[in-house]
């Protein structure tokens, strides 16, 4: 098999996209990079606390390595500890670099550009696939998935700490992707097939947080649109997730 490494989010795309990969048997995947906020401990843009992040890498059995960033990088400064990262995983013999992503086009090209720098190839397992059809199979195999962060603008207080089920996709307004392949929102993976056992917690408090960000600092969001404006102001719900 090739060997690869998995870029996990923590949420339901790389859940689903791991579990095709280690179905397929193509990959040999044995290491998940995770971007981390070191000031705050959590997982970047999904805000899950570090220590479920490794709760559910410990119960899927495959060694976790996070990457730093502080609270305000830049994005010279994410190019630069990402590339370093990368060049330090070719080393290693990973030539192959997995991803969750399914349609944002200008997002895969920043991926495939930045690994291409270092001779490393990215997959995407769920590329292209119906969205709707990709969130029903995930449904369909047993996973479970709550979600930790929306975007205020598009959805508000009452979507944040849901389980994703029959109830919250009809519940979705019509322009919002059944998948938040647009950064509507995201999720926190915590059963399924990929896992020896779920993965314990309690729902703790909702926040909402707004930001101003400029255009070279939006790197790591969902939203194509970021690219043609200098800076842009948002808000988000967060649920703070608590591991037992």
């Amino acid at each position: 098999m090739k060997k690869a490494y998995f870029n996990w989010s923590s949420g339901k795309d790389s859940s689903l996209a791991l579990y095709k990969v280690l179905q397929e048997q193509e990959f040999q995947i044995d290491k998940l990079i995770t971007n981390i906020n070191k000031d705050y401990q959590r997982v970047s843009m999904h805000g899950l606390h570090e220590s479920l992040l490794e709760a559910q890498a410990e119960s899927i059995g495959i060694p976790l390595e996070k990457i730093e960033f502080p609270a305000d990088v830049t994005m010279d400064l994410y190019n630069q500890k990402m590339k370093e990262k990368t060049s330090e995983l070719k080393a290693q013999g990973y030539e192959h670099a997995v991803f969750g992503d399914i349609f944002l086009e200008d997002l895969r090209t920043y991926r495939d550009s930045k690994l291409e720098e270092v001779g490393i190839s990215g997959v995407y397992p769920l590329w292209k696939k119906d969205t709707k059809t990709l969130l029903y199979e995930f449904l369909e195999l047993g996973f479970k998935t709550i979600t930790v962060c929306t975007n205020a603008k598009l959805l508000g207080e009452e979507f944040v700490g849901r389980i994703i089920d029959e109830d919250f996709i009809k519940d979705l307004p019509d322009a919002i992707d059944v998948c938040g392949e647009n950064g509507e929102f995201h999720t926190f993976c915590f059963d399924g097939p990929i896992f020896k056992e779920p993965v314990q917690f309690e729902i703790g408090e909702k926040i909402k947080r707004s930001y101003t960000l400029n255009k070279d600092d939006s790197q790591n969001c969902h939203s194509s649109t970021k690219e043609k404006v200098k800076s842009y102001d948002t808000s988000f719900w967060y649920c703070d997730l608590k591991k037992i």
